[in-house]
């Protein structure tokens, strides 16, 4: 089983593939990925078929020229924070947890916000007696 930045990828998967299952990685990072690898690794090859050296060549790759993982997390930890801390208004969105990006959040926004909160039927008011 190949470990490729800290992650084992699934050896039964094409390389192109598997390199998905890494956060930061898509389909157009894996494909450029090996691209720039000078066809040393061929896409459709299985990652259960990959040598020691093939995958240090991946490795070695991934962290000379990209961000992924915990390095990308704390990336985008860090660019929340900013946000927050100079009182910006999506990053009062984002403490908030409601959408950052100018969407409607009267109606929708059910994901982000979460399940709905019923507001005034919570329990039967006592009506004051009627005067005689």
């Amino acid at each position: 089983m190949a470990r490729v930045a800290g992650i084992d990828l699934p050896k039964n998967k094409r390389i192109d593939v598997a390199l998905r299952y890494l956060y930061g990685i898509g389909r157009k990072n894996s494909s450029e990925l090996l691209a720039k690898l000078n066809g040393s690794i061929d896409p459709a090859t299985r990652v259960k078929d990959l040598t020691e050296q093939q995958v240090g060549l991946i490795n070695n790759l991934l962290t000379k020229e990209y961000r992924v993982e915990g390095e990308l997390r704390r990336q985008i930890q860090g660019n929340l924070q900013r946000l927050s801390e100079i009182g910006s208004y999506r990053g009062s969105r984002h403490r908030r947890n409601l959408p950052a990006r100018g969407q409607r959040s009267r109606t929708n926004a059910r994901t982000r916000r979460g399940r709905r909160k019923t507001v005034g039927a919570g329990k039967a008011e006592a009506k004051p007696a009627a005067a005689k």
